[in-house]
């Protein structure tokens, strides 16, 4: 891994093509999310749980992992680190708890399949704004074609997909929940693109996720945390915590070093495809004709991306 990433606001220009490393790392990333749904899915058909106290396992089963990890490469767990970068470490953390409350506050809202369309397509869209912004990233003709392709296939897998779309409450709040936590997951990955380049990627997840996790705590409480789970369900926990969390948050933060926010947040648009695929190898879930052709727009947008110009 380099020791640093290559300045952010380097254009593509045409030349031979190079594979990307960083996008590799995290499409791997967004695979392992994909493994969420399909393992809350199991889990609720086994246990009696609400969706904060799995959010709040989630980040809480994430960090003991994370330590391990952080202390077997690194050697130590303690590391020098400024003020403000500790700022934006809670700033993760803020964004990551943030997430979880305004998503599933979303789903009660408007459903699923609303909830998911509007957090998942208004990410890359706001990561793209905030990264020129405040990145000085610049948003080329390949990046923006990629990015209208991978919102497309995104619509149309997700809307091809059985869940439930009906709206229980109402619409505006639901929508403006959704867009929240679109909104919070752009600042997990502006935070993510900040930090990247000055420590090893580990650090900062650790430190952000356990504040998450605390600061997650107190909703699950009160939305009533659950503790009773057979051994399929506390194994079921463990994965959420460590696999598609520790691991996939690693390898994302690792393709970070050397790939653009705006690129990044593309590139996880591939999580529902992944959703997609498990859900129909697994559950016999159809994926139709919509599915497939919004499958064929993300994978062609993940090809474009992967191909950097040097």
């Amino acid at each position: 891994m380099a020791d640093s990433a290559p300045p952010l606001n380097t254009p593509l220009t045409a030349g031979s093509s190079t594979p990307n490393r960083g996008i590799v790392l995290i499409v791997l990333a967004a695979a392992l999310w994909g493994t969420v749904g399909i393992a809350t899915k199991a889990l609720y058909s086994i246990s009696d749980t609400n969706p904060l106290t799995v959010g709040f396992f989630r980040l809480a089963f994430s960090v003991p992992a994370l330590t391990l990890a952080c202390w077997y490469v690194t050697r130590r767990l303690w590391f020098a680190s400024t003020a403000r970068d500790l700022g934006l470490m809670a700033g993760l953390g803020v964004a990551m708890a943030a997430y979880q409350v305004f998503y599933f506050a979303a789903i009660a809202q408007v459903g699923v399949t609303i909830a998911v369309l509007v957090t998942l397509c208004s990410a890359p869209v706001i990561v793209g704004i905030l990264a020129v912004v405040f990145l000085r990233e610049q948003m080329t003709i390949q990046v923006g074609v990629a990015l209208v392709a991978a919102l497309a296939g995104t619509v149309l897998l997700v809307n091809s997909q059985p869940d439930d779309a009906t709206v229980t409450g109402s619409l505006v709040l639901g929508v403006a929940l959704a867009a929240g936590a679109g909104l919070s997951y752009s600042s997990v990955v502006l935070f993510s693109r900040t930090l990247a380049d000055r420590y090893h990627p580990l650090q900062p997840i650790m430190v952000g996720f356990a504040i998450g996790a605390v600061l997650l705590l107190p909703f699950a409480l009160i939305g009533g945390l659950v503790l009773t789970y057979s051994l399929q369900g506390w194994l079921l926990l463990l994965h959420l915590g460590i696999i598609p969390t520790a691991l996939g948050y690693l390898l994302f933060l690792s393709g970070l070093r050397s790939t653009p926010a705006t690129v990044a947040s593309i590139a996880t648009l591939i999580e529902p495809l992944t959703s997609a695929v498990l859900a129909w190898v697994l559950f016999g879930e159809r994926l139709g004709p919509l599915g497939i052709a919004g499958g064929v727009l993300l994978l062609g947008a993940m090809l474009m991306l992967s191909v950097r110009r040097g």
